[in-house]
């Protein structure tokens, strides 16, 4: 296997297991069903602000224990990246932004369907999650494919 394979595959599993791990502590002790749409609009807006640091902590983090692991393990550098590994990064990047895209709209459908406000974050988040479950899948699929 690959580096380039090696890194989609922690990078998928990074994509299930960060925002699950916090999620599920979220959900733990999440609000009561009877709360009113601005004390919905704070606990969400509170969730969210520290999702992404907490994330992007967790992720640098997973990737530098990669590097290192995947460095002793396999006594070989990085390799570098060329064109191929580009139009490969390129393609799944476009077809993970129109998946998100897609997540973004059914959230403001939710919102003109007079959904609540839970509804309308669950969709942005599953359709963040699932559109990198599909990037990093689809990586996976095109260097195993050969392109």
């Amino acid at each position: 296997m690959s580096y380039q394979e090696k890194r989609s595959l922690v990078n998928l599993i990074s994509a299930i297991i960060v925002p699950g791990i916090y999620f599920w502590f979220v959900f733990s002790d999440s609000p009561e069903i009877g709360l009113n749409t601005d004390e919905l609009l704070k606990f969400w807006g509170t969730t969210m602000i520290t999702y992404i640091p907490i994330a992007i902590v967790a992720r640098i983090v997973i990737h530098i224990l990669f590097g290192i692991s995947n460095a002793i393990l396999t006594k070989e550098k990085m390799d570098k990246m060329d064109e191929r590994d580009r139009i490969i990064e390129l393609k799944s990047k476009n077809i993970g932004q129109a998946i998100f895209g897609i997540g973004l709209v059914s959230a403001m459908a939710t919102q003109a369907l007079d959904y609540s406000v839970t509804a309308l974050f669950a969709c942005i988040i599953i359709g963040g999650v699932v559109s990198e479950i599909f990037e990093n899948s689809l990586q996976l699929r095109f260097y195993r494919r050969g392109f």
